[in-house]
């Protein structure tokens, strides 16, 4: 799919140098519907691979989550989201109403020089700021046990629904003594030394917890994506299709959300169509070899390869751009990010004035138009890409669940702002799973990648809710302390 230049004719302008430079960069970010197909097809593969006993580069955890609300979970919880930015801590009050929730919540920053602190802190401030909720909202009252969603948005292997071991550390977090060890136990100390009345009744990824909270609301959500800093996605699955739990003896019909961390998709480097500077981006990353296809589409990544794209150019001898100008801000890795992109394919005007502002004041380069022009269609190719790319994660679910038609809930930066990502995603699903043309142009597709409920908060306060109930049922499948989940009630 090839999108428009932003000045019609003005390619004619361009010297000759930049316009063999745009056609190799077309060239070399141009996924077509052919390698759409091939991916796709070895993406099944794959997340077959992870559910296996074996297991694969893409991990498919098994979340406990077993099943969906039925909308007539009721009650108040807790809600934690540690994200890379921000910590959001929620109160969600689930009334009688079907389907309905209210919601109180307040945000907390996290500090940068926690990312790479000790584990000790790290508790300790996730701790200082419930408290500090608690204190806020339920000044004066009396609460016993309150349960809490905890939303854990990193790679963690969960053996139990109230455990969690962390894989590894993404999203730019460095803490030593955390990986491979069990995050519970520090997180629920933290909580005891304050003697708070919170009792942790899941650990939840964000991305189960956007299944969940979207199917809450409408019944067609059948898979959960994040399109953000990272990506992922989580759909439910039988047990009888997941040979690695079959020790368990599980009902084969019995749903299980899967969390698929498919942000490692084709670490092998089998299939996906990595260019030069891909390659340079994982090299120097903190974990090389590993989120191949995150790093090829997340907002974290997006501006990055723009950045090197563009110093490639500078010291390219045959090219002439940014001629005479210091380009050391340029220089300076992750100085860009997907909102720079954004900005530049959200410029209306003709003669890119908006693009040549942004270059001036973040970078303290003055653009030629045909680097404007250049700039624009790199811009886009980026962009496009990543939203192609990404649509495969969800043309592969639909393809091993045999599912023609649903709604799927999407969340994340790169989703909710970055232009066009929805409709060129669109456009890739369409290819990718051969879907007849509309008939009249307003039909919907017949999968629908919408916006989704709040997967972190009201997913998180849905799946403690959940939890509760199906130890009150006797279904004790992982849960690790039935008790104290009892008794959060």
């Amino acid at each position: 799919m090839s999108v428009n230049m932003s000045a019609q004719g003005s390619m004619a302008d361009i010297p000759k140098d930049l316009l063999e430079q745009i056609k190799e960069l077309e060239r070399i970010f141009t996924v077509d519907q052919a390698k759409l197909k091939e991916i796709v097809q070895h993406f099944v593969k794959e997340l077959e691979k992870g559910l296996s006993k074996e297991g694969g580069n893409i991990p498919m955890n098994t979340t406990w989550v077993m099943g969906y609300p039925d909308g007539n979970e009721t009650g108040s919880f807790l809600a934690l989201d540690m994200g890379g930015t921000n910590l959001r801590v929620c109160e969600i009050i689930l009334p009688e109403e079907k389907g309905e929730f209210d919601i109180i919540q307040s945000k907390y920053r996290m500090p940068e020089e926690l990312k790479s602190g000790t584990a000790e802190e790290l508790w300790e401030y996730i701790a200082d700021c419930l408290q500090q909720f608690i204190e806020y909202h339920h000044e004066d009252e009396e609460l016993t046990h309150i349960p809490l969603g905890f939303t854990f948005s990193y790679p963690a292997t969960q053996d139990y629904i109230d455990h969690g071991v962390l894989q590894r550390w993404t999203k730019g977090f460095d803490i030593d003594g955390v990986e491979g060890k069990d995050v519970v136990p520090p997180f629920e100390a933290a909580l005891k030394k304050r003697g708070l009345p919170i009792q942790l009744a899941a650990l939840i990824n964000d991305t189960t917890g956007t299944l969940i909270a979207s199917h809450y609301t409408d019944q067609k959500m059948q898979i959960g994506c994040i399109f953000g800093t990272g990506c992922n996605a989580a759909y439910m699955e039988d047990c009888g299709s997941v040979p690695k739990i079959a020790h368990l003896n599980l009902p084969p019909d019995l749903p299980i959300a899967i969390n698929c961390e498919y942000g490692a998709f084709d670490n092998e480097h089998v299939v996906l169509p990595r260019t030069k500077y891909d390659i340079m981006i994982d090299r120097d990353s903190p974990r090389p070899g590993q989120q191949a296809f995150e790093k090829m589409i997340a907002g974290l990544y997006l501006g990055e390869v723009f950045r090197l794209v563009m110093v490639d150019l500078h010291e390219n001898k045959d090219v002439k751009i940014f001629e005479g100008q210091d380009i050391s801000k340029l220089k300076k890795p992750y100085t860009l990010d997907a909102s720079f992109l954004s900005l530049i394919e959200e410029d209306p005007f003709e003669n890119l004035s908006e693009t040549a502002d942004l270059f001036q004041n973040k970078l303290g380069l003055n653009l030629t138009k045909p680097e404007l022009e250049l700039s624009r269609r790199l811009a886009e190719l980026v962009g496009t890409r990543a939203a192609r790319l990404s649509a495969c994660g969800v043309g592969a679910i639909c393809t091993k669940k045999n599912i023609k038609s649903c709604h799927v809930g999407a969340d994340g930066s790169v989703f909710n702002k970055y232009p066009h990502f929805k409709a060129r995603g669109a456009q890739a699903l369409r290819e990718m799973l051969d879907w007849p043309d509309k008939t009249k142009r307003t039909d919907p597709d017949p999968v629908e990648i919408k916006p989704a409920e709040d997967g972190s908060g009201v997913g998180a306060a849905l799946i403690a809710a959940l939890t509760i109930k199906r130890v009150k049922e006797g279904n004790m499948a992982g849960i690790k302390n039935p008790d104290s989940i009892k008794h959060s009630a």
